[in-house]
């Protein structure tokens, strides 16, 4: 079945729609946008979109995806904020992999439904959620991420899920690095009432 229509606008517009909105959207935002699911499948199926996971497509001619896990959760969970360890990694403070990707969400949202990439999810109280968030424009994508002196606090935080020697060794590279400061971490410390835990590592590094 055809699904360009005799002036051949349909697909056009379709392709118009996704390049005004970064490239990518998801197919609930693309059926809103008055993109039929047929001219959505046939896009896919004529190759100018590129399915990059169930339910988000991205425009075939743009150039490849830097950070696909990220943007990939940031289109489809866009309250999320990548923390923890792949924060760390985001921001080079850890030698750790992850494997997952960690977000914060708050308590109570609903548990994210993804085939790929999988998620570690962590509840974070609206205060600490809202707090030292930086966005980050990837790949044409708004990605929200803990900044570094905040991953750090909160990596002592979660210290008996993360492991006490990952907060240790992202601490002292943020510190070498000279991506974190003394009073950015206090401050953080205090809002995650972690300021006692971490006192000692943070007098070793003064």
């Amino acid at each position: 079945m055809n699904y360009v229509s005799e002036n051949g606008t349909i697909v056009e517009v379709a392709e118009q729609i996704f390049r005004e909105r970064g490239g990518m959207l998801r197919t609930s935002q693309a059926v809103g946008l008055g993109i039929h699911p047929r001219t959505l499948y046939a896009l896919r199926d004529t190759h100018r979109l590129i399915q990059v996971s169930r339910g988000l497509f991205r425009l075939a001619d743009l150039p490849e995806i830097t950070n696909p896990d990220l943007v990939t959760v940031a289109a489809k969970v866009p309250t999320a904020v990548v923390c923890l360890i792949s924060a760390l990694a985001f921001h080079e403070i850890t030698t750790e992999v992850p494997h997952e990707i960690y977000v914060a969400l708050p308590r109570g949202a609903k548990q994210p439904r993804l085939d790929y990439p999988p998620l570690r999810v962590f509840r974070f109280s609206d205060e600490t959620l809202s707090s030292g968030v930086d966005e980050h424009d990837l790949d044409g994508v708004r990605v929200q991420i803990f900044n570094a002196d905040k991953t750090v606090v909160d990596c002592f935080k979660f210290r008996h899920k993360i492991g006490l020697d990952v907060c240790i060794e992202a601490l002292k590279l943020c510190r070498e690095s000279k991506k974190c400061s003394m009073s950015a971490l206090l401050h953080y410390a205090r809002l995650c009432r972690v300021e006692r835990i971490m006192r000692p590592y943070l007098e070793v590094l003064a």
